[in-house]
């Protein structure tokens, strides 16, 4: 048995899926798949197999959709994903993540939703909308999206969520109650005396390190998140962060994701500022590592484009996947895809010919 890896894309105009040989050097790309609707997010369940899909937009509406047979054939489904008459409609579906016995699904306007038949139908988590922050919720550049999700690798009960602009929230009796999560956090863009708010910080990205994470008594993990105003950790499931950004070339960027057995290793993709164009800095490209939880930071160049490099990457357009070395893939604003099959060291271009890149996943395949 031979294991190899898929790149699963969400894009502008669909979703794409690369397959990938056993050494990871050359990579096929089939789709445009979903009937190319505008997807934010694909993932695929390690457990099952199952590739899932979700996106929309105003015309089109929010779905999540579903393959069982490694995107050959697709099916998808609305049910349930909808506010009480009155409430604005949901225009699309931002995130998707698998729980440890659900399926949920951030939205636009911020919600979250759970399915508990493999999203064939939905259930609006009221909880989170229930929170009296939320007449204090307002859009961030890209709209108010619930685009993390972050559940507990053991106990069900457990999730972390981010929204933007509201910020970083836990729960832990299944999204009954939540709690503000935003703690050592700023927010630039408020008054001076006001930039450490309970909550109203623009996270643009928030992930757990592996189990080897450092354990704290509440059950919780390390954590990281990339926000709008700076770069951050924390050892104790979000109820304090501190700025690990010294070392980067620039406080904002979108995307994070962590290696996915060292919990002290990080990827990253810095921009160069919120209102100077947000593309590499310099125009240069490079993915920042580090390997001791964000002391430190080092850029990795090799193989990516020094020059004239006007792109961007999006909030959940940077992956790991789960081979020894770690591969480590990013796509672009203007339809590129990197790779590293060595952890970051060296890069190339595995294709640069798609519609912008708005999510990158990986799934591991036993054939």
């Amino acid at each position: 048995m031979t294991d190899t890896v898929a790149i699963l894309l969400g894009t502008k105009k669909g979703a794409f899926i690369l397959d990938g040989d056993g050494r990871r050097n050359e990579w096929s790309v089939r789709g445009p798949f979903c009937e190319t609707w505008p997807i934010n997010h694909v993932i695929g369940d390690a457990a099952t197999g199952t590739i899932y899909a979700g996106g929309g937009n105003e015309w089109f509406g929010p779905a999540v959709w579903k393959s069982t047979d490694l995107g050959a054939t697709w099916t998808h489904s609305s049910a349930g994903l909808a506010y009480a008459a009155g409430e604005t409609p949901i225009k699309a579906v931002w995130s998707l993540a698998v729980g440890t016995d659900c399926l949920y699904a951030g939205v636009e306007p911020a919600g979250l939703f759970r399915s508990v038949d493999d999203g064939v139908t939905w259930t609006h988590v009221s909880g989170l909308r229930e929170h009296p922050s939320r007449a204090g919720w307002v859009p961030g550049g890209g709209g108010l999206i619930l685009h993390s999700i972050v559940p507990h690798p053991s106990d069900p009960a457990k999730l972390w969520i981010a929204i933007s602009t509201a910020g970083a929230y836990f729960t832990a009796d299944g999204g009954t109650t939540w709690v503000p999560r935003n703690r050592g956090t700023r927010a630039d863009y408020l008054p001076e005396g006001q930039r450490y708010p309970e909550f109203g910080q623009c996270v643009h990205s928030l992930v757990m390190a592996p189990s080897g994470g450092k354990s704290v008594p509440d059950g919780g993990e390390t954590l990281y998140q990339q926000n709008h105003c700076g770069m951050y950790r924390s050892r104790d499931g979000g109820v304090q962060w501190e700025s690990i950004e010294a070392g980067l070339p620039s406080s904002f960027g979108f995307p994070v994701a962590v290696h996915p057995r060292d919990p002290a290793t990080v990827f990253l993709v810095p921009l160069n500022g919120d209102i100077k164009g947000r593309y590499m800095p310099d125009a240069k490209t490079a993915v920042y590592r580090t390997r001791d939880g964000g002391d430190t930071w080092t850029a990795q160049r090799e193989g990516l484009p020094q020059q004239n490099a006007f792109f961007g990457v999006l909030r959940q357009a940077l992956a790991t996947d789960t081979q020894s070395p770690a591969g480590v893939y990013f796509g672009t604003s203007t339809g590129q895809l990197y790779a590293s099959t060595d952890e970051g060291d060296r890069w190339s271009c595995i294709t640069d010919t798609l519609p912008p890149i708005y999510s990158v996943e990986t799934l591991a395949i036993s054939v």
